[in-house]
């Protein structure tokens, strides 16, 4: 294989140049004392760069049971077939022909052309995490998994480990990449640890290494511009990274990326760009712009929509586009300027732009990563499809381009099916995916692949007894259809049909069929192949019958989905659940295909493994306890005395500890897979808690149980080593039976030799095991080999597929030489058979589901005949019936039908009824409205007129006097109303509220603009030539210009004005937290000693102050809760109020039956009934306010029968007419009893007629045996039912009167409640009388203090304000002196160095000169200017005379002149400057004087603030004494407390004195929480002085954090201006930088360049065209000229031939002319070398001027200096003229 070709490359030279790197190691560490020798070790230690690890001493290796004869290459590993497209970054490229990816522990380089395959295991055996190539492809890194993994660097092409970096993370590396030269590697971990590592990994050194974040990293990269910064994100996150240097070294900073207003988003992709911005993807398709560490845009297309359909990566920057990817199989380039300048003007934050290349790579496809071709200038990538395809892509996006070209395809996803031909070497493949795949496993290739509607679930090849050819595939998929499908070599159909089909295989759809709801889990064949078994997860077994077409025979249901099939060795199903097997021939004539008599037997597996732990703990126990007595018998015998000692260890040795308890699983744990040892038993392999064992189970023989609580325990078991945490998944078997292979959970292969008939697993002891799939979710589910067994195939969840050959390669090549894989042919006719039709619809209808359908319609239809025949029939009968009536209607009368009798069935007439009820609902939802609209007004009227009233309830027994009577509760008043009080808000809070409006409507300190001033003055105005106008693109350019800067003047103001806001929230050093100043109030207030309320000097705390206001609510509240008891209480007496009206009418019923009876008993047997309850007048206040319409009547007669008699109705005569309609009402009421009574005793008295008349007894007559039987029958029937009922109504009476009773009880006690409820309130009342005597002394009083506050507020603001200006004006003085000591600073400038008239000068700028306001100057200028002289001649006195340094004796300058010799516009601009200096002093004058006058207004402002704060106080004292008088006169009241006498406590000698005055009533439970309360108090006691220590601690903290904070605010300030030099050369200002807008000058400079181009370009055209017309006359002069050289070299060879004639006699001559030609060429060589010398003078000449010129700053050239000397011309014109036409060309844009 390649790679023990590859370990046999790297051979003795790795181990001499390993050993001798650890002999340098061990020299280095021997001897570390001095400072030299450490630096002589540190030189040693450095790794040589011909250093390489052994590649045989690195890789992993399989496990073999020690031991043990199992041969290490037992599996020689074949070929691999499959691709983990779902890796993140799982494709790079080594050079133009390789590609490299990762599969499961294999490390797998493919050449593209020839698909053949090295590989590279991995050195940990646990998989390998994520790959990348350095960028020059030299070397190669593979990041692993495990337990401290390492990262292994690789040689490229030579494969040998170069460098091992070890100790970067915990368990996994998720991606590793190098920075842009290679020289560092950075590497992120996965959980638990993420942390971030950069490498000097040539020397296998980490530099820096922290944690990076705590979730999940998928990229971190460095920036290819800046090598200081690093990118890292990944789940929900994206982080910015710098190197930093400290102090102590080189650290990692990381900023977070904070998301703002935009969804949080997992980040799979980002670019750096030059400017250290960042363009990021999202989950939905939009690009983040991120500067700094937030969001600056969110980038989208026009109208909203996303730049790609689902998850989006940019991945490179090229010629100015920006490449992205997205799951959505695009690529796009967008404008890299237009986003990298992107700003969004709109609310949304997003920015709109249109892609400028697009390609769409496929519509299935899903783009994750993308690797660029190593050649330089190439346009071509590779991508990873995720849908596992690899894609050559070429990016360059031009007419010529060509389409995507997929590479290599691959199935995505977990492996669901895989099974080989049991004829050749053929194998098949399903996945979710929705294709089906062939391969050729020896020729290493795939076949044929088969695309389907829905994922594929299970597989399964017919065996040989099914289809001879071997070529039928039986597939399941997700939709629960299940496929036959023909594989076939169309190649040999070729010669039938005359086509030519492509490929060597094809696979043809033979039948379809769908019996299941739910995915298809398994598919197993009847070992004779007569029946098909197919599981779902619907929890069915279906069974087909096999032929030509196969037939469904039936299903059955089992306890849970189907987990797999296996057929046991006489023809039985099943898997936990055994089946008897159907009868295939059998017909299925019933309306379902359920089997339901099928026998069955069920195994449900209870979890033996506690069991089996705890049995192993007891027998290492016991076999410890038996080692150690062995010990000290021996120990004895060499003693030969009895030790006590001995004994008191064995009873320390029995107290041992507790056994290992017995544990059941709840849920229980999976089963992954089984099969059968012997008929009737079976192994199984779980999952969970009960994986590390095999167990044998056999069926139970109690199968009549419930199998869902059924618990069956396996009878054997075998324990399998190393499988606690890693348990089989899958088992197949060698044709021999000899070799047993599994699949296991971490994606291993496991191997165990079996002795031949071995069922029981007896001989499973050693084992051959080899990491193969991916260890984390590379679970191995499919494992199986060849039909000779020479090959294992392997499928995993991670999607590869690996075959393995039981054969060493040399052998294995040949023994297949003559074996090769074979297509089946295929059968006769196919060419001529139409494709069997499939089933596309996932809804479709399933066998089962088909059947029952097809049994409803054929019934619907049965149906419907039978009611069409009913119709007909029907009609006829109405046409007999109508007829029928005519007929009737002609007989006579006496002889005529009635309707009744004419009614046969009623049902007619129930319908005829249910129809009207229908319209009747109709009817009232079309007045509903209305209906409801005159029930709302009636129940306004009664509201009104009857709720209003309170009627008086008594409740009596029935069997006794008790009784029990509502309360009367008055009618609810608006309870608000007292409560309405309108509160007016404080003076205080109004002032404070005026105040805080006073302070923010201060006026701002206007800009002073005097700086502009003076940078204004010494500038001279540079003058344009006019004449040139702008274009209307230069216009545009000046507008955006403006705008760009007035956007940006609008920003530097915002920020402005939040950093204002930030000052301002700041708190100042003496803040306090409210909450603490709060604690310390209650603290105040609560702690110390509490005086009682009686006592004298107890103070009303300010929160417990009472008022009339709180009282009177306090007494509001009383009074509602006492009528809500009230009204709760009425509430229940009315409802046992109407249970007695209803158990009152249900005894009279019950009485009735019981006269009933009674009628029909003997009179002996007769028991007397109760007494019947009626309802009282005073149970039913209501019904005297009942009415109907004749009561209404009545009251109108009677009323105009008293208008008639009496004229006038009064109020009397009003209520007399009531009486006496009440009076009618009742004698009405007690005649409607009276009947009804009367009406009942004829119904019973009419009953018993028709009772006899049953049953006719005559005198005299002997009643037959039977007879009397029958009559003492009745007679106990009837006893019966008169005992039940007599009980049935003492029991009702009875409970009622308990009920009542109960209810007498509770209404008592709240008696009780409202007495103490009416002495509260009389308590409150009387302290709200004494409060109101009190209200309006507090009221004034608190009006005094309430303006005294307002007045101390209002002071306090002013003083505030004060305060402010005044530090205001301190300000603008300190501004004032900072602008006189830049004017001083400029007049300085002004002066420059050196100047003789620097004394005169400044003695003029600092005279000073008495100044006159404007509106002083009046007609007496003469002794103004006397004055003005005068004083200026006294500071002519006081600054000292002036010499002008002139020779001949000094002449006095008049500083009104300017001195010869100086420069006038020196001396105008130094009088300008006096001038201001002057003004600047007037300034600060009158700002000093403003201030002097604020101070002393804030001192009058706090002297009269503390005379309002001593008045407040007095105020304050008077309103405290008012309150204790208060307070004094409320502890005079009584207040009635009902004691009994076990609660009093207060005993003297024994006895309760008789004077209780003394004593405190206080509640038990208030006592009991004061006595907790001590110790809550010594409990928090500590816990404060334990914050304390933490609030210390962190203060200490914060401090020190803060110090290190201003360190690096100074740090940053110091960088800052340190770029801010090395980029403008001085300090700028950023902001006026920014805010600065177009510049027309430069704009008009821009356009009269372009004017002056388009001349020389003119002008350049027409020298071209001189040009050419001389290169035509050259062409012709050349042209004669080659004639002439054609005659000259004619001549030139006659010549030679008479120098030769004349050389042979004239030797001598010949060596003058010899000497002549050397000093020629020497003369000409001198003079080159002397034009070399002088061009490369220009040439250095011409590069400085550039390097000045191109630097910002830099200074040109003065007009003065001599120019440079030109060019010397080129030999040849043309050359010269090139240079002529290029030189001048105009530079692109």
């Amino acid at each position: 294989m390649s790679e023990e070709a590859t370990a046999a490359c790297v051979g003795d030279e790795t181990e001499k140049t390993k050993t001798s790197s650890q002999e340098n190691t061990e020299a280095c560490d021997a001897d570390q004392s001095a400072t030299q020798q450490e630096a002589e070790e540190e030189s040693k230690m450095l790794l040589s760069a011909d250093m390489y690890y052994k590649y045989e001493d690195l890789h992993s290796r399989p496990t073999i049971t020690p031991d043990s004869e199992i041969p290490e290459n037992l599996l020689h590993l074949s070929h691999s077939f499959g691709y983990d497209s779902g890796r993140r970054a799982n494709l790079q490229l080594l050079d133009e022909k390789t590609l490299m990816f990762v599969a499961g522990n294999l490390l797998i380089l493919l050449d593209i052309s020839t698909r053949q395959q090295k590989y590279l295991r991995s050195c940990s055996g646990k998989g390998i995490g994520s790959i990348t190539t350095h960028p020059s492809k030299e070397y190669f890194v593979a990041a692993e998994k495990g337990n401290q993994p390492n990262i292994i660097v690789y040689e490229y092409p030579s494969l040998q480990p170069y460098r091992i970096l070890r100790g970067g993370t915990e368990k996994a590396y998720s991606f590793v990449d190098f920075n842009r030269d290679g020289s560092l590697l950075a590497s992120v971990g996965s959980a638990p640890d993420y942390m971030l590592t950069l490498w000097n990994w040539r020397q296998e050194e980490v530099m820096l290494s922290c944690k990076a974040i705590s979730q999940e990293v998928y990229r971190v990269s460095f920036s290819p511009y800046n090598p200081g910064l690093l990118t890292s994100s990944g789940s929900g996150h994206i982080k910015f990274w710098k190197m930093t240097s400290t102090f102590t070294g080189v650290k990692l900073q990381g900023l977070i990326g904070h998301f703002g207003k935009t969804a949080a988003t997992d980040i799979e992709g980002y670019v750096e760009l030059p400017d250290g911005k960042v363009v990021s993807g999202s989950d939905w398709g939009n690009l983040l712009l991120w500067d700094g560490n937030s969001i600056k845009v969110e980038i989208c297309r026009k109208e909203g929509r996303s730049c790609h359909a689902g998850m989006v990566q940019p991945f490179a920057l090229e010629d100015g586009q920006l490449m992205t990817i997205g799951s959505d199989g695009v690529v796009r380039g967008w404008d890299f300027e237009s986003i990298d300048t992107a700003d969004s003007n709109s609310d949304s934050g997003r920015f709109e732009i249109e892609p400028m290349n697009e390609m769409v790579v496929g519509h299935n496809v899903c783009l994750t990563s993308v690797v660029r071709s190593s050649l330089p200038d190439s346009f071509i990538w590779f991508a990873q499809d995720s849908s596992g395809a690899i894609w050559k892509l070429d990016l360059s996006f031009t007419y010529t381009t060509p389409d995507p070209e997929c590479l290599f395809t691959f199935h995505t996803g977990a492996i669901q099916g895989l099974d080989v031909s049991k004829k050749s070497h053929l194998m098949a493949t399903t996945t979710l995916d929705r294709s089906v795949k062939v391969f050729d496993f020896v020729a290493k290739r795939e076949l044929t692949t088969s695309r389907f509607s829905q994922g594929g679930t299970a597989l399964s090849w017919a065996p040989p007894l099914v289809n001879q050819s071997g070529g039928l595939l039986v597939t399941g998929f997700e939709d629960g259809v299940v496929r036959l499908l023909e594989l076939y070599d169309p190649q040999r159909l070729h010669v039938v049909t005359g086509r030519r089909p492509k490929g060597d295989a094809k696979l043809r759809l033979k039948q379809a069929f769908k019996p299941h709801n739910a995915p298809v889990t398994a598919v197993a064949y009847e070992r004779n192949g007569d029946i098909l078994a197919t599981g779902s997860s619907d929890c069915t077994v279906f069974f087909f019958a096999v032929g030509e077409k196969y037939n469904p025979i039936g299903f059955i249901h089992v306890p849970g989905p189907v987990q797999g099939l296996e057929w046991s060795p006489h023809s039985h199903s099943g898997h936990v659940v055994e089946v008897q097997s159907p009868d295939p021939e059998a017909e299925n004539v019933t309306k379902t295909f359920q089997l339901p008599d099928l026998s069955r037997r069920s195994f449900r597996f209870r979890s033996i493994k506690s069991r089996i732990k705890r049995e192993e703990e007891i027998a290492r126990r016991q076999a410890a306890k038996e080692k150690k007595k062995k010990e000290r018998e021996e120990r004895l015998k060499d003693s030969k005395q009895p030790d006590g000692d001995d004994e008191e260890e064995e009873e320390e040795e029995q107290e041992e500890q507790d056994l290992p308890p017995i544990y059941i699983p709840d849920p229980p744990s999976p089963l992954y897979c089984g099969f059968y040892s012997l008929p009737g038993q079976f192994w199984l392999s779980m999952g969970g808690f009960d994986s590390g064992f095999l167990y044998h189970c056999q069926f139970s023989e109690k199968q009549d149980e419930d199998p869902g609580q059924r618990q069956d325990e396996p009878f054997d078991f075998l324990p399998i080593h190393n499988t606690d945490n890693d348990p089989i998944c899958s088992v197949t078997f060698s044709s021999n039976r000899q070799l047993l292979l599994c699949g296991m959970h971490s994606g291993s292969i496991r191997v165990y030799l079996l002795q031949p008939g071995d069922h029981s697993l007896t001989s499973m002891q050693a084992y051959w095991a080899l990491s193969v799939h991916d260890n984390q979710y590379g679970h191995l589910q499919h494992i199986c080999c060849s039909h000779d067994d020479h090959f294992v195939l392997t499928a995993g969840d991670d999607g590869n597929i690996f075959s393995f050959s039981l054969l060493p390669p040399e052998e294995l090549q040949r023994v297949l030489q003559s074996k090769r894989a074979k297509v089946p042919s295929p059968r006769v006719g196919l060419e001529n058979e139409t494709l069997a039709q499939d089933i596309e619809d996932p809804a479709a209808y399933s066998i089962e589901t088909a059947k029952q359908k097809k049994e409803k319609d054929r019934l619907c239809r049965e149906a419907e005949l039978k009611i069409t025949e009913k119709w007909k029939k029907l009609a006829e009968l109405q046409k007999v019936f109508k007829q029928l009536l005519i007929d009737n209607q002609s007989l006579p009368e006496h002889i005529r039908l009635t309707p009744e009798e004419l009614q046969l069935d009623p049902r007619f007439s129930e319908q005829a009824e249910r129809v009207k009820s229908q319209r009747v609902m109709e009817v009232r939802k079309q007045i509903g409205w209305e209906e409801e609209r005159c029930h709302i007004a009636l129940s306004k009227l009664q509201y009104w007129f009857r709720d209003s009233l309170q009627n008086m309830i008594t409740l009596v027994a029935i069997r006794s006097k008790h009784s029990v009577s509502t309360y009367c509760v008055p009618v609810v008043t608006e309870l608000s109303a007292l409560l309405r009080h309108q509160r007016t808000p404080s003076q205080s809070e109004e002032n404070g509220a005026a105040t805080l409006e006073r302070r923010k409507s201060r006026a701002e300190p206007a800009i002073d603009s005097s700086a502009l001033e003076e940078e204004a003055v010494l500038r001279p105005h540079v003058a344009r030539p006019k004449g040139i106008k702008l274009g209307d693109r230069q216009i545009e350019r000046l507008r955006k210009a403006a705008e760009k800067a007035e956007q940006a003047r609008a920003k530097i103001e915002k920020r402005k004005q939040e950093w204002a806001q930030l000052y301002a929230e700041k708190p100042n050093e003496n803040y306090e937290d409210p909450q603490d100043v709060q604690a310390i109030h209650e603290a105040k207030e609560n702690i110390g000693d509490l005086k009682l309320k009686s006592a004298k000097d107890f103070t009303v705390p300010i929160h417990l102050r009472m008022n009339a206001e709180r009282k009177r609510a306090e007494l509001i509240g009383l009074e509602q809760n006492m009528r809500e008891k009230q009204t709760e209480m009425n509430r229940r007496i009315v409802a046992l109020r109407d249970s007695k009206v209803r158990l009152v009418l249900q005894l009279k019923t019950q009485a009735q039956e019981l006269q009933k009876v009674q009628q029909r008993l003997a009179a002996h047997l007769h028991r007397p009934p109760p007494s019947l309850p009626s309802i009282l007048p005073e149970e039913t206040p209501e019904k005297k306010l009942r009415y109907s319409r004749a009561t209404l009547e009545r009251y109108r007669v009677l009323r105009e029968q008293r208008f008639k008699d009496v004229k006038k109705v009064d109020l009397e005569g009003a209520a007399s007419l009531l009486e006496q309609l009440e009076k009618e009402l009742e004698g009405q009421e007690g005649k409607k009893e009276d009947e009804e009574e009367e009406r009942g005793e004829e119904g019973t008295l009419s009953v018993s007629p028709l009772t006899r008349e049953n049953v006719p007894v005559e005198e005299g007559v002997e009643l037959s045996a039977l007879e009397e039987e029958l009559q003492r029958e009745e007679e106990i029937i009837l006893l019966h039912k008169q005992d039940s009922l007599l009980e049935q109504m003492e029991s009702s009476v009875y409970q009622f009167d308990a009920e009542l009773m109960l209810l007498r009880h509770q209404k008592l006690h709240l008696d009780w409640q409202l007495k103490l409820a009416d002495l509260r309130q009389l308590t409150l009342y009387q302290e709200l009388l004494l409060l109101k005597e009190f209200e309006r002394r507090e009221d004034g009083l608190q009006g005094k203090l309430n303006g005294r506050i307002r007045e101390e507020n209002s002071i306090t603001s002013k003083l505030e304000e004060c305060n402010d200006q005044l530090e205001l004006k301190h300000r603008e003085i300190a501004k004032l002196q900072e602008r006189e000591k830049t004017l001083i600073t400029t007049f300085q400038a002004l002066l420059g160095e050196n100047n003789k008239f620097e004394d005169f000068l400044t003695n003029v700028f600092k005279k000073k000169v008495k100044r006159v306001k404007k509106k002083e100057q009046t007609g007496n200028e003469e002794e103004e200017s006397d004055s003005d002289e005068d004083s200026e001649d006294d500071d002519w006195d006081d600054n000292g005379d002036y010499d002008s340094g002139t020779e001949d004796g000094g002449v006095h300058l008049d500083d009104s002149v300017c001195p010869p010799g100086c420069e006038p516009e020196l001396f105008e601009n130094t009088l300008q400057l006096r001038e201001r200096r002057l003004d600047l002093e007037e300034q600060l004058a009158e700002e000093k004087k403003s201030a002097e006058l604020l101070k002393k207004e804030c001192d009058t402002l706090i002297k009269k603030e503390k005379s309002v704060k001593s008045s407040r106080q007095a105020v304050e004292n008077d309103l405290e004494l008012v309150n204790k008088e208060k307070q004094q006169k409320m502890n005079e009241l009584y207040v009635v407390v009902p004691l009994r006498l076990h609660q009093i406590e207060y005993v003297t000698s024994g006895s309760v004195p008789s004077d209780l005055s003394p004593a405190l009533v206080l509640d038990r439970t208030e006592l009991s929480r004061l006595q907790e309360r001590i110790k809550e108090l010594q409990v928090e006691k500590g816990q404060q002085r334990e914050l304390y220590f933490q609030a210390r601690q962190q203060h200490v903290r914060l401090i020190h954090d803060r110090k290190d904070m201003d360190a690096n605010i100074q740090i940053l300030e110091k960088q800052c201006d340190e770029l801010m030099m090395m980029k403008y050369g001085r300090m700028v200002d950023l902001e006026t930088l920014q805010t600065l807008s177009g510049n027309r000058t430069l704009e008009e400079l821009k356009q009269e360049k372009l004017l002056r181009e388009a001349t020389y370009a003119k002008e350049i055209k027409e020298w071209d065209e001189k040009v050419a017309e001389a290169r035509q006359a050259l062409m012709e002069v050349t042209k004669s000229n080659t004639e002439r050289l054609l005659i000259m070299t004619n001549l030139f060879d006659q010549k030679k031939e008479l120098e030769h004639k004349l050389n042979a006699r004239q030797k001598k001559m010949g060596k003058q002319f010899q000497d002549y030609r050397r000093r020629v060429d020497q003369e000409e060589i001198r003079r080159l070398r002397e034009l070399v010398k002088t061009q490369s003078q220009q040439a250095e000449a011409l590069r400085t001027e550039i390097g000045l010129l191109s630097r910002k700053g830099g200074q040109v050239l003065p007009p003065g200096q001599a120019p440079l000397p030109p060019l010397a011309p080129l030999p040849t014109p043309a050359h010269s003229t090139n240079k002529s036409k290029h030189g001048t060309r105009r530079p692109s844009k």
